[in-house]
């Protein structure tokens, strides 16, 4: 192999890495002297507001983090605070403990120069988690740091920064920040019942969640309809971060927030931390463990959207975002945000689908691969990814079984604090032993070459057997794509290895430069590494066997590519 070339590589595969987590791909802080979003000003609010326990349980102290918000939007200069209180609720519902409470949530009104007619609304909820019983543990109380005094910090930061152009306003903004929220959403639900005015006028809702005090903040659901959203989300936003399909995942989980009730008929955006589950709701969600590079985050996203929805006229009709249709979209780090139509969206599908099913006729036509060993390889890789599976779901049971924490296949586990490590741990080894079994598979397709007096005859082995294995994943890769797109309309984890891997292939036949598959390899790996972490973290390691799953099939294109780059 080719030592320059091996030496690119590994710096190449250390930086996509390091840019995949976060490097280059999120927004540095800034400090409380910034003129812009400043996640520093937003850590004081979240300081006073994470002081004490302030749940449903807790009335004195919720009351105390009201009154404190109420005269931050005083101070920021509201034209009207209003307080909406709903008596004698209970929740939470099919709980083991049911409390009743008194919810009061919080409405001030920011208004235009000339109002239009449409508000922008931005949301969060200002009580903290409920009682928690935890695995080998009391049960615990959350302080609410993150959840969600991420959301109420940065709203009120978004806020006072919008007002430095509020000359230009064309748009007003209302800020609600909800009660009970972690009792089943019983103060957006009593407001969306009994008070449903303050909401006619709203043309775009921003809603900030917090599940996990760490990580990017993700746009992770939409309302319905949301091509109009999507474009201006995409036009907006710094260091985008959103996927499509979280919105079609987050459907199956047992989580809602206040964007919930309102989402079929307020056209909307629903922004969260996802990083960690052992936090959430928890005693560990305190300020000690907040984050300021998440909060910028949020920022960055937040700031310039509501900077072209409050100054452009074309937004002053309540109705101006609403659509008929949803866009597929997905962001690779440092390559940015993708967004399309469905019908573009299945077009380049359809081109890639066609392009792939010519280099494998042309591979084979030329001799490059051989159809028998390509199909083997086509089955090999299913296999091993339900082996990869099982083993993912066994080490979710093991750690399950040492933390005294209920075993969940594919369902949220919470209370092992050792998760991280484990599945770090674990994709470790799993990448180890592919790298391995692939170098022997290797090894043993260009034993009967090794013997010729031709020079270039072991080399020629070794690219076939790398073809072959290239060709027969990316077979997977395709039919699933195919599948899923049919199914779904979603196939992004299938397809950008294809696509990637077929582009490349197409252009290192065509130019002989390899440096299009070391391309590949990175593109791949920046979408597979930042696209499973937010998967891992959102699914916990009671998924950890998909996770396992779809990583190993990446290796199983990422290998081969590698091979045909580092040879000589």
């Amino acid at each position: 192999m080719n030592r320059v070339r091996i030496s690119i590589f590994a710096v190449v595969v250390v930086l996509v890495g390091f840019v995949a987590f976060g490097l280059c791909s999120r927004p540095r802080v800034q400090e409380a002297t910034s003129a812009g979003f400043s996640a520093a000003r937003v850590v004081e609010d979240i300081k006073v507001i994470s002081q004490n326990h302030h749940s449903v349980a807790h009335p004195e102290a919720r009351a105390q983090v009201r009154n404190y918000l109420v005269d931050r939007l005083n101070g920021l200069g509201a034209d009207t605070v209003v307080q909406f209180e709903y008596k004698d609720l209970t929740g939470p519902e099919n709980k083991h403990v049911v409390y009743t409470f008194d919810a009061t949530n919080i409405l001030a009104t920011f208004s235009a120069p000339q109002p239009s007619g449409s508000t922008l609304l931005l949301v969060a909820h200002y009580d903290s988690r409920y009682s928690q019983p935890m695995p080998k543990q009391d049960t615990v109380w959350s302080y609410g740091a993150a959840d969600d005094g991420y959301g109420v910090g940065v709203i009120l930061e978004s806020v006072a920064q919008a007002l430095k152009y509020r000359s230009e306003w064309k748009q007003s903004v209302k800020v609600l920040f909800t009660d009970a929220e972690e009792v089943g959403m019983k103060g957006m639900k009593a407001m969306w019942e009994r008070d449903r005015a303050q909401f006619e006028d709203v043309g775009l809702m921003i809603n900030l969640e917090a599940r996990g005090p760490f990580g990017p903040a993700l746009l992770f659901e939409t309302s319905p309809g949301n091509e109009r959203l999507m474009e201006l989300y995409s036009q907006t936003a710094d260091y985008p971060f959103t996927y499509s399909l979280t919105t079609v995942v987050y459907s199956f989980m047992p989580n809602f927030t206040d964007f919930t009730i309102v989402k079929d008929d307020i056209p909307g955006l629903n922004f969260s931390t996802i990083a960690d589950i052992n936090h959430y709701h928890t005693d560990l969600d305190n300020f000690g463990n907040i984050n300021p590079k998440s909060i910028q985050h949020y920022g960055a996203q937040i700031t310039p959207l509501m900077q072209r929805y409050l100054t452009d006229s074309s937004y002053s009709d309540v109705a101006s975002l609403k659509a008929e249709s949803d866009t597929v979209n997905f962001t690779i780090p440092l390559l940015g945000l993708f967004n399309f139509s469905k019908g573009k969206y299945a077009l380049i599908n359809i081109i890639t689908f066609v392009l792939f099913a010519l280099c494998f006729v042309l591979e084979m036509v030329r001799g490059r691969l051989q159809v028998a060993k390509t199909l083997r390889e086509a089955l090999i890789a299913p296999l091993a990814a339900i082996g990869a599976l099982a083993v993912g779901e066994l080490v979710a049971f093991v750690c399950g079984a040492a933390a005294g924490a209920k075993f969940k296949p594919f369902g949220i586990m919470q209370g092992i604090a050792f998760d991280n490590e484990v599945m770090i741990a674990s994709v470790a080894v799993m990448t180890v032993v592919a790298v391995a079994l692939y170098a022997r598979a290797r090894q043993k397709a260009t034993q009967s070459a090794s013997s010729s007096i031709r020079a270039t005859a072991v080399g020629a082995a070794a690219a076939k057997f790398a073809t072959n294995r290239l060709y027969g994943a990316l077979t997977v890769m395709f039919l699933f794509s195919a599948l899923l797109l049919v199914a779904l309309g979603e196939n992004l984890m299938f397809f950008i290895p294809l696509f990637a891997a077929t582009a490349a292939m197409i252009l290192y036949r065509t130019t002989t430069l390899k440096l299009w598959l070391l391309l590949a390899v990175a593109v791949i790996l920046l979408h597979c590494l930042s696209f499973l972490y937010a998967l891992t973290m959102a699914l916990t390691i009671g998924a950890f066997g998909a996770i396992m799953m779809l990583l190993l099939l990446d290796l199983f294109v990422i290998l081969p590519l590698a091979d045909l780059y580092l040879s000589k």
